[in-house]
């Protein structure tokens, strides 16, 4: 059976043009001494990958296009899918380091995924100190999101150092791929439903297109939405606690924003989740205040020493998944973006995590107001033969507009494992993930949690950022900033902390 990608799914096909890449990629550190022999090898990662397949139906999905590019893609699973091409080895020059292990995988990040095939790597990297081995695994983001990314580890990983026994499922889909006439066919029969679906969400999307990032920057893009506003009767946004109050939310120009090339820079940064836990209890505020608050202060600090920080806050996008309990399972893309300044402007540590909890709470307010399906809906607009070239279009013009980017940085948190996991009996000591950057936002902060950690890795556009590593420090610095304030609160008898509650 065939699935239709969404014009989602779609869209993370369409943006790729040689510089923006649609995949997505973790980055995990193995001790391989609780395995079986102390060695955690290819064969047995191939082995363990091929018991559980039918828990991983993305692992064969390959795509057939729909010819002239009628109608979105669909998934098929492939008929000649190779195991042993897709699960690859490879060794760091001896004696490698977490450097050296980032440049590697930057160089893998930045190959494109090969669309005659499923649309997914897993590289066992040997060679880092004291024995550790890397995992890598790359992901297309047409075919899974954040979520559904996060379901997959969770069917490779254990929770004990013996794997688990995989109960056999279904077969694959053995059907014959549909050929050229056949899917031409269909992309001809799909054009009424096409129009149907614009005309739905035409009204769901038109009075919030502001808000989609990939497009908020082009000229009368705001005024539609205004219009679109007032004649729904909306109320229109205008208090959201004193932050960014009575003006559209604004991203100043950086030297990240700009058209990006095809070479990646990534950093990695371990962080003590415990301290981060800390901060939230003593101030009154979130894990994902601090998490903000943290990436504000080494981009205000890091900015600084470049000589490129904005009198104004940046704009952030965060993903937001929507998925439902019921779509668990489903794979795919159930995402939004929530549109947040992010205080770069403030100085002060600790007016600067308040400005952040404010940040975030107004943020969150207007996210609600949006309707889940608006990236959807406003993808359904665009005819699908015109799709992709739509796609590359908007990006790279709004990246090049000279008034102002459409978002500065995406800063994501990803909640993972409180408990230790294994692959294959070796132990996971650090989940790193690498996400994606696209013309006009050449700067990607992702932060995963795992086993009272904080992994944050930060990915860049190589041609912006020569080194992605002083941020990586940064980070760190940021969050001993507040860590000495909780410190310091406490040498004083009455608390001070301006979000003590």
């Amino acid at each position: 059976m065939m699935r239709q990608l969404t014009s989602l799914d779609a869209q993370f096909l369409a943006m790729e043009d040689g510089c923006t890449h649609g995949h997505v990629t973790t980055l995990a550190v193995h001790d391989p001494s609780t395995a079986p022999g102390g060695t955690l090898t290819l064969d047995r990662v191939r082995e363990l990958v091929a018991s559980r397949m039918h828990e991983l139906p993305p692992f064969r999905w390959r795509l057939v296009e729909v010819p002239f590019g009628l109608d979105h893609p669909y998934w098929h699973d492939d008929p000649n899918f190779d195991l042993e091409f897709h699960i690859r080895e490879l060794a760091l020059p001896v004696p490698g380091d977490e450097r050296m292990l980032a440049e590697q995988v930057a160089r893998i990040v930045a190959r494109p995924l090969d669309r005659a095939r499923p649309l997914w790597e897993l590289y066992l990297i040997h060679g880092l100190p004291d024995g550790r081995v890397a995992v890598l695994t790359k992901m297309h983001h047409a075919a899974v999101d954040g979520m559904s990314g996060a379901e997959i580890l969770g069917v490779l990983l254990d929770a004990s150092p013996t794997p688990r026994e995989s109960v056999a499922g279904p077969r694959a889909d053995e059907a014959t791929v549909p050929g050229q006439l056949a899917m031409l066919a269909r992309g001809v029969t799909s054009i009424p439903r096409q129009r149907l679906r614009s005309l739905r969400g035409l009204p769901r999307m038109l009075p919030h297109l502001d808000q989609v990032a990939t497009v908020r920057s082009l000229p009368g893009v705001a005024s539609v939405a205004a219009v679109s506003r007032r004649a729904a009767n909306l109320r229109p946004r205008t208090s959201d606690g004193g932050v960014l109050e009575g003006r559209r939310l604004h991203a100043p120009r950086t030297s990240l924003n700009v058209p990006i090339g095809p070479h990646r820079q990534i950093a990695l940064s371990r962080q003590s989740l415990g301290e981060v836990k800390r901060i939230k209890a003593h101030f009154g505020v979130t894990v994902n205040d601090v998490v903000v608050a943290i990436c504000a202060g080494a981009l205000r600090s890091w900015l600084r020493e470049r000589g490129d920080l904005p009198d104004e806050p940046l704009l952030a996008m965060i993903p937001v998944s929507v998925r439902t309990p019921a779509e668990y399972g489903t794979f795919g893309n159930r995402v939004a973006t929530m549109l947040s300044a992010i205080p770069t402007d403030v100085e002060d540590p600790r007016e600067r995590l308040a400005a952040a909890h404010e940040a975030m709470r107004a943020a969150k307010e207007r996210h609600r107001a949006v309707p889940a399906t608006v990236l959807q809906d406003a993808n359904e607009m665009i005819p699908p033969a015109l799709f992709a070239r739509a796609a590359r279009v908007t990006t790279r013009l709004a990246a090049s507009l000279s008034g102002q980017a459409p978002v500065n940085t995406v800063i994501s948190n990803v909640p993972g494992s409180p408990t230790p996991l294994f692959l294959a009996g070796a132990r996971l000591e650090a989940l790193y993930p690498v996400s994606a950057i696209m013309h006009g936002v050449g700067l990607n902060i992702t932060v995963m949690s795992y086993c009272g950690d904080l992994n944050f890795g930060v990915i860049a556009d190589r041609d912006i950022v020569a080194d992605a590593w002083p941020l990586a420090a940064a980070l760190a610095a940021a969050q001993a900033e507040l860590v000495e304030l909780v410190e310091l609160d406490a040498t004083i008898p009455e608390p001070t902390g301006a979000l003590r509650a």
